[in-house]
């Protein structure tokens, strides 16, 4: 069990440092702590709608492996 509570909190902590990279790569929508970053500036470089779904579909299967491996590692304390 020691190897996969290693393994499972290695890709907690990878997918924990690429969940905040990919948020912060989504377009701000005005007002917020993106403005604050330089993300009010207006440029067309990641306005594409396809590239902005894409990242959208990324953020949320890298989210969804965030949370399954969470819950597997309580799971795993838990019954240990």
């Amino acid at each position: 069990m020691t190897v996969l509570t290693w393994s499972l909190t290695g890709v907690l902590i990878l997918t924990s440092l690429f969940l905040i990279l990919l948020i912060l790569l989504h377009k701000g929508k005005g007002g917020g702590m993106s403005d604050m970053f330089g993300g009010g500036m207006s440029s067309n470089l990641g306005s594409s709608g396809v590239a902005e779904r894409n990242l959208n579909r990324f953020t949320t299967l890298v989210a969804i492996i965030w949370g399954a491996s969470i819950v597997l590692l309580g799971l795993i304390v838990r019954f240990e």
